[in-house]
């Protein structure tokens, strides 16, 4: 049994323009005292037409602790990103791409909770960071 629950919201996790991306997933993870939020967002569309949402990107992942004082939505914190070594961005359109950001999320999500279960990845107050 896992050490960490998690949560699939409805909404985008980070961008600015995030409203205009096609693709938006967020994954709330917890244990303990330690919120994380793994966002993924592409797919954007301006005038029409898919655009980058980065340099030579059209879907990225991040990750972030949460808000301090969000006791309820404990939605991210984009001043505290959270580094993780899976792939991260895609740098294309096609058919499939929405079924490789999925599978790109999944993968961050995993790293993040085997990094929470194993106590290498613990909110800032607790190891002194801020």
């Amino acid at each position: 049994m896992s050490k960490v629950s998690r949560e699939e919201r409805g909404w985008a996790g980070h961008l600015c323009v995030a409203d205009g991306c096609r693709f938006r997933r967020n994954t709330l993870l917890w244990s303990g005292e330690t919120y994380v939020v793994v966002s993924t967002v592409g797919n954007y569309c301006y005038q029409g037409k898919p655009d980058e949402i980065g340099c030579n990107r059209y879907y990225e992942t991040m990750v972030f602790f949460s808000k301090d004082d969000d006791a309820l939505y404990h939605d991210a914190d984009v001043i505290k990103e959270i580094s993780f070594n899976s792939p991260w961005a895609i740098d294309h359109i096609s058919e499939q791409s929405d079924k490789e950001a999925n599978y790109m999320h999944d993968m961050v999500v995993l790293e993040i909770m085997q990094k929470m279960e194993s106590g290498e990845l613990v909110k800032p107050e607790e190891v002194g960071m801020l």
